[in-house]
């Protein structure tokens, strides 16, 4: 018989690592910043940290919204090794 012990925090970091597909017309300057695409089609969230980043002197700062800033800032934790963009 084999032992297997629960790794959970090993398991925390598996998880956190997984791609998530974010709809950009469901916040409205991601929405702005995809403007070639169909802002419907879900964007993984890879993608769509790297198109703020590249993008982001073109964002309204001022007309982030509280759901729009939260993702900016899951997506820093995940993706900006510890620099934010707000």
């Amino acid at each position: 018989m084999f032992e297997i012990s629960a790794d959970f925090d090993y398991m925390k970091r598996v998880m956190a690592m997984q791609t998530v597909e974010i709809i950009p017309a469901e916040f409205p300057e991601l929405t702005k910043l995809a403007w070639n695409r169909d802002p419907r089609r879900p964007m993984a969230d890879d993608e769509v940290f790297a198109l703020y980043e590249r993008n982001w002197r073109f964002v309204d700062h001022e007309h982030l919204t509280e759901e729009e800033t939260r993702l900016l800032r899951e997506l820093c934790d995940k993706y900006g090794h510890g620099l934010r963009l707000v």
